[in-house]
């Protein structure tokens, strides 16, 4: 059997084995859509392990177990290390050589969830009472991953489908679940949060500090763009400015939050003070979806503060400032490498982004009910425009759009459904809770918010950690909220 085929047969299973996870009740059930989750991601290895290394990948294995052991000791002792492990590993992106290419992947996240799913074993071994840990987002959620990994079957490009359920799908999921069975703690979350104010902070610091010096790490594109523009665009420890000013874009919305719906009136000067410092920060990335997404998560806060008169000033306040810092377009020089035909209006405007949409609706329309399969984009688009002469990378920069092209009209409705049920648990049930449980939902909700917004601009929603993490947290407050109902 062909690795091709493994690869096509191992979406289906393993993205099965987790929707099975997510809805099913008995004790055994669970644990085989464990076995299955695992069996299935195993099918994409004779596809995505580059040739010659299978000692170094037998050694790396045996070390991933054991490593996954430890964590599962660790997670048992102290269930809330999960959330600190995942939240530390989640801006770490190593290259690695897949297949015939090599990707920016979350290697070390990957040890905490494979530690996760071993605690999540043992967990529901011991407590199968508790089930359907994500609640009401339980059913679109396992639908539409279970739809995404079947059209792996006829996906125009395995090799990118593996890596998008082996990568992202799989194991985020996984973590989804795990991180929402965790027993309630507000002094964690308090924690959890304070932690991620304090990446936050840092990533910002050494943003400036890069724009100060005129110092880029790691991305020769960046740095090669700022020879061009008439402003100098920062990615702090990250490979891309979008990537880092998303997360600076959650860190002030987290905080936000706080400063708004929390009672804990003696926080609000460092917290504004920290707002201050992640939005210069976030200004220097010249992220324009960033800004687009950080103003959709300051208009819901105002919405939802509107009763509150200092805080939709705050908000209001907020918002100007967004507006006034939105940051240029590129010129055309700096954007070279990406487009080699002239830009005219929109497309000009949105640096080519509007071709890339207008065309992956056309080819959503030419295959409305299945999709050309998960991971199909760029392929299809090639295929279609000749993209080879004009467009050096043709990857989607919308993800309804790419859900609608990969997966069609089915697999769209199912996002539009899960996404409906994540923002109503995260702003309706948990937000009618106690007062941790409150601002845990409404946290999650501006960040699920702001993430699906970005993702209109930069296709990265079910790539985001953030987006499951944010789910899990929801959903747990939401119980919370419940069970204190």
């Amino acid at each position: 059997m062909s690795a091709e085929l493994l690869a096509r047969l191992g979406g289906p299973v393993a993205a099965g084995g987790l929707a099975l996870l997510i809805l099913a009740s008995p004790r055994l059930a669970r644990l085989g859509a464990l076995l299955v989750v695992a069996a299935g991601m195993g099918l994409f290895v004779p596809l995505l392990a580059p040739s010659g290394e299978g000692a170094r990948l037998a050694a790396a294995a045996v070390v991933t177990v054991l490593l996954a052991l430890g964590l599962a000791v660790l997670f048992e002792r102290r269930p809330w290390a999960l959330g600190v492990l995942a939240l530390l590993a989640a801006p770490a992106r190593i290259p690695v050589p897949v297949g015939g290419d090599t990707a920016n992947l979350l290697v070390p996240l990957y040890l905490v969830v494979a530690g996760a799913a071993v605690w999540l074993a043992w967990s529901i071994w011991r407590d199968p009472v508790r089930r359907r840990e994500l609640g009401p987002v339980s059913w679109p959620l396992a639908l539409f991953v279970a739809w995404l990994g079947l059209s792996a079957l006829w996906t125009n490009d395995p090799e990118r489908a593996a890596v998008q359920v082996l990568a992202f799908f799989v194991p985020f999921g996984l973590l989804a679940v795990a991180l929402a069975r965790l027993p309630w703690s507000a002094r964690a979350l308090a924690w959890l949060c304070r932690l991620l104010l304090a990446m936050a902070l840092l990533f910002s610091a050494v943003g400036i500090w890069q724009w100060a010096t005129r110092s880029v790490f790691w991305n020769p594109k960046v740095i090669a763009d700022n020879t061009f523009a008439s402003f100098y665009r920062v990615n702090s420890l990250f490979w891309d400015p979008s990537i880092y000013g998303r997360f600076l874009v959650v860190g002030i919305l987290v905080a936000l939050t706080l400063l708004l719906f929390g009672p804990w009136r003696k926080y609000d000067v460092p917290l504004a003070l920290t707002i201050v410092v992640l939005w210069v920060g976030l200004l220097f990335s010249f992220s324009q979806s960033s800004f687009a997404a950080l103003i959709a998560g300051v208009v819901v806060a105002a919405v939802l503060a509107w009763r509150r008169r200092a805080g939709a000033v705050v908000a209001a306040a907020v918002a100007i400032l967004v507006v006034l810092a939105l940051p240029p377009t590129k010129p055309e020089a700096a954007n070279a490498g990406r487009m080699a035909a002239p830009q005219h209006g929109l497309n000009r405007a949105t640096r080519g982004r509007f071709d890339l949409v207008k065309n992956g609706i056309s080819i959503a329309v030419d295959h409305p009910i299945a999709g050309v399969g998960v991971g199909g984009f760029e392929k299809a688009y090639r295929e279609r425009v000749q993209a080879s002469r004009r467009v050096k990378s043709p990857a989607s920069h919308n993800t309804p759009v790419t859900v609608a092209a990969e997966t069609g009209i089915v697999g769209l409705v199912l996002f539009a459904w899960f996404l409906a049920a994540a923002l109503a648990v995260a702003l309706g049930r948990a937000a009618a809770g106690p007062t941790s449980a409150r601002v845990t939902g409404l946290a999650a909700g501006l960040g699920l918010t702001s993430i699906f917004v970005h993702s209109l601009f930069y296709n990265a929603f079910f790539e985001d950690p953030f987006t499951w993490g944010f789910l899990a947290l929801a959903t747990l407050a939401a119980r919370e909220s419940l069970e204190r109902g």
